[in-house]
Order: structure tokens, then C-alpha cells, then sequence
């Protein structure tokens, strides 16, 4: 969960406020505004959940370009505010540069992993039938994360093209975050929606964890948000429908996202977002109450902040702020570091830019609540509230969730091979894999971790023309 890391930017001018540039343009970005950005995929595809190195945020600010998500303790914000001497947890950290094994494809770089001595209970169920590392053809580096790395792929004898995330065994139980990897999987397996990401195969190896996605090739919503400071609203009405379509089914399926932000939405060739990265996706009953701090930091509800426990109406504040950020260019509580954000979200008042329209103003109020149980979405009636509201009345919710209502805006892709919304870094780099080491538990945590979709449906439109 690497938030992007854009070119030009330094660590003062990432939260300026962004000139108001309404985005009407439907046709596609030039190439060089393209080429500029880096897009780091391994965001994209799961939580890469990171290491969790303690991190003291003192009284003095501190300066920062945009937040990580954060996986904490129970309580760690008392009610009083006193957020000095806060300890969070990143969940994100660049994985230390690999001498890299000889050779041209992930298979090889498995045969060489070293420490390949005893542990034999590693090798129990890691046999996955009917589909396996030797099934793909690695076609090019897409991304790279704390546990591994992101590739593009085809599956051998089809014209079928996937993203596949390769993550270390060793990294995971070392940072002792399988039960995260087990359940984002258990989560993707479950989910069946137009506008989520859909998982297609998961499996393992002695040394890796491999899970096969949708691969989405129009870059992240952050990536647009960025260059056109802010969306007009009949465009954004669209992609904040489409995803509280989607955030809509993962409740009805019992699961929270608790990482809502532009940073976790894709556009796909058609120009419909796509949700991903159920790092810290958690599944629930109606009954059930979670006291983590987790997040990213400008998305948090407040009831989070305060370490007060939180459900799924946690979720629609983060679609609040989400399509703040969308009409506006910014999220509605930034400044200073991280505890100081903190405090604005549980103390202030949401400023509303006057050239927002007063039914927008109405939905993001409702949104944005302070109190959880008033807030929209958190009534008897769920969702409908939201998908009943004003705002929302030119939409066709049935006609949206078919794919029937046109986004005005298309990425620029030249079909299910593109991998032009991608960085030259990651692209370029060479199809090598780094050395993994034997866990040092010599117990497998990931029993019954192979999975296959029984369909090869997709709601991916597949009529673009190939690159």
C-alpha cells in the first residue's frame, strides 16, 4: 500500500491546495502527461502489507507528501486528544533491493531459492491442481511491493493477460502478517461485482504466494485527480456511484474495505473505476465492532481516530472524504503531520467550497458526520439512503451496475496488452526474481490457499484493440 510517488513533487508541495481545474475534457491524456507519472502497481493489487517498524511522531510538525496506510494498536488515540507521542504502524515499505537471480521467468527464480533444507511440513499443500506457476508466461514487471513484486501475465495457450502478485514467504511470517495475506484472499474470493477488482487463481510454492487478478490498465483515479486538480460533478457523481455501488456489495457480502482513498481505485480501458487492495479488508456480522487503527490517515473516520471501535459506517465516511477530494482537489482535513490531521477530523467543521452545488453540499454533510449512527448509510435502509439522496438522482443505479452509463472521461489504452499507464521503472526492468530464503517457521500457515474462479466470466469489456 505504497501510495504513488509522484515525479516533481516535493515533500512541501504535495498538499498545497491544487488551483480548482474542472476536468472537461473526455478525450485522453497526452503521451508526455503520461510518461511523467509513476505508478506503482504493487498498490494496486493487494495490501503488500508492510513492515511494521515503529514510528514516534513528536510534538514538532512534521512534513510529509502523503499518507501511508496504517495498521496500529487498539486505542490509539485517547479522547482527550493528546495524540504526542502517538505510535502507528506503517504498512508500507519498499522492499530492500534483491541481488537477482539468473534467468528469465519466476519458475527459475523459484528452483533457486536458497536454504532449501528440511522444513518439510513447508511442502504441505503448496501443490495447487490444475494450475501453477508453470500455467503463466511472464510478460513484464508492473510493480514491486514489501513482499515481492507485480507482473504482467498471460496464461499459457489462451490470449488472456492477468496481473500477478509474487510475495516471499519469509518476508510475510518474518513481519508477521500472514493471517493478513489469508484473509485479503479469503475476501477477493468471495467478491463478484462490476466495479471490484476480481481475483482469478491463487496458489503457492514453497517459498511464494502468488495471486492472480483482473489485470486493470488505465491507472489509478489519483493519477487523474492529480494532473486535473479536481472533477466537474456530473463526472464525479459517476465514479462516487460506481464505487458506493461497490463498497454497497462488500457489505451485503459481511466485509469492510477500511482503505478507501483515489490511490485504490483503478480506471479501467472503459473509463469505470475499479476498486482493489483488501489489505486491510475485514469481514463482519452486524454485530461486530473492530478497535484497530487502521487506515490512511486523511481517509479515517473519526470514531477510528479516537480508538472508539468501528463498522462499516467507517467505510462511508471514506467515500465522504473520497468525494470531497474528487470535487475539490484535496481531502477536507489536511496540514501538518499526522496527529494534527487527527485532531482537525475529530474537532473541525468541514469547509465547503461555494461553487459546489447545494445538493452536493447536502451529501457530503451527510457523509461526513462525526457521529457514526447519524451518519448516511448507517440507517435501517443501508446504502439506499445514499443511492436516494438528491445528488444521486440522475443516476440509473440498475443501467450503472450493468456498465451501461459511460463515464465521460477514457483512458488513453490500446488494449488488454497496454501497459503504457504503467512507469518506465517498473517496465523496464528485467523479468528476474530475487533469491527467497526457508521461513524460519517450519509450520505452513497458508493451508488451502489455492483457489479458482469456476468462471472465466469477467466484467471487463474486452472490445478495445489489442496494443
Amino acid at each position: 500500500m505504497v501510495s504513488p510517488q509522484l515525479p516533481g513533487l516535493t515533500k512541501t508541495s504535495m498538499r498545497k491546495p491544487i488551483q480548482p481545474q474542472l476536468f472537461f475534457s473526455v478525450n485522453p491524456p497526452d503521451n508526455d502527461v503520461c510518461d511523467s507519472i509513476e505508478l506503482d502497481f504493487s498498490d494496486v493489487f493487494g495490501p503488500a502489507p508492510a513492515d511494521a517498524n515503529e514510528m514516534i511522531y513528536e510534538a514538532p510538525v512534521v512534513i510529509y507528501n502523503r499518507s501511508h496506510s496504517l495498521v496500529g494498536p487498539s486505542s490509539c488515540v485517547s479522547e482527550s486528544l493528546k495524540l504526542t507521542m502517538l505510535t502507528l504502524h506503517e504498512t508500507e515499505e519498499a522492499e530492500e533491493p534483491p541481488e537477482c537471480v539468473e534467468g528469465a521467468n519466476i519458475k527459475e527464480a523459484e528452483e533457486s531459492s536458497i536454504d532449501d533444507v528440511g522444513n518439510d511440513r513447508l511442502l504441505k499443500n503448496v501443490k495447487v491442481p490444475g494450475v501453477g506457476i508453470e500455467d503463466f508466461e511472464v510478460l513484464k514487471v508492473v510493480g514491486q511491493g514489501a513482499f515481492g513484486r507485480v507482473y504482467q501475465v498471460r496464461k499459457k495457450n489462451t490470449s488472456e493477460i492477468y496481473a500477478m502478485k509474487v510475495m516471499r514467504k519469509d518476508k510475510i511470517m518474518e513481519k508477521n502478517h500472514a493471517e493478513y495475506m489469508k484473509a485479503e484472499k479469503d475476501i477477493l474470493k468471495k467478491i463478484d461485482h462490476p466495479f471490484i477488482v476480481q481475483l482469478k487463481y491463487s496458489f503457492q510454492t514453497k517459498y511464494r504466494l502468488y495471486l492472480v487478478l483482473d489485470f486493470i490498465n488505465g491507472g489509478h483515479l489519483f493519477f487523474q485527480l492529480y494532473h486535473h486538480g479536481l472533477f466537474r460533478e456530473d463526472l464525479a457523481r459517476i465514479y462516487a456511484a460506481e464505487t458506493v455501488s461497490a463498497v454497497s456489495h462488500l457489505h451485503a457480502n459481511g466485509i469492510m474495505h477500511r482503505d478507501l482513498k483515489p490511490e485504490n481505485i483503478l480506471l479501467d480501458a472503459d473509463g469505470h473505476v475499479m476498486l482493489t487492495d483488501f489489505g486491510l479488508a475485514k469481514q463482519f456480522d452486524e454485530n461486530t465492532r473492530s478497535n484497530s487503527m487502521i487506515g490512511t490517515v486523511e481517509y479515517m473516520a473519526p470514531e477510528i481516530v479516537l480508538g472508539k471501535g468501528h463498522d462499516k459506517a467507517a467505510d462511508w465516511w471514506s467515500v465522504g472524504v473520497l468525494l470531497y477530494e474528487m470535487l475539490t482537489g484535496k481531502p477536507p482535513f489536511v496540514g501538518g503531520n499526522r496527529a494534527k490531521i487527527q485532531q482537525k477530523i475529530v474537532k473541525d467543521k468541514i469547509k465547503l467550497p461555494a461553487f459546489l452545488s447545494s445538493e452536493a453540499h447536502s451529501v457530503l454533510k451527510m457523509l461526513l458526520q462525526k457521529e457514526p449512527g447519524k451518519r448516511l448509510g448507517s440507517g435501517p435502509k443501508g446504502s439506499d439512503e445514499i443511492k436516494s439522496h438528491k445528488w444521486f438522482k440522475p443516476i440509473n443505479w440498475k443501467k450503472l451496475e450493468a456498465r451501461e452509463i459511460q463515464p465521460g472521461f477514457r483512458p488513453k489504452v490500446a488494449g488488454k496488452h497496454c501497459i503504457a499507464n504503467f512507469e518506465k521503472k517498473w517496465t523496464d526492468m528485467p523479468l528476474l526474481d530475487s533469491p527467497a530464503a526457508t521461513p524460519k517457521n517450519n509450520i505452513n500457515p497458508f493451508v488451502d490457499f489455492s483457489y479458482a474462479r469456476s468462471s472465466a466470466s469477467s466484467f471487463l469489456q474486452s472490445s478495445s484493440p489489442l496494443c
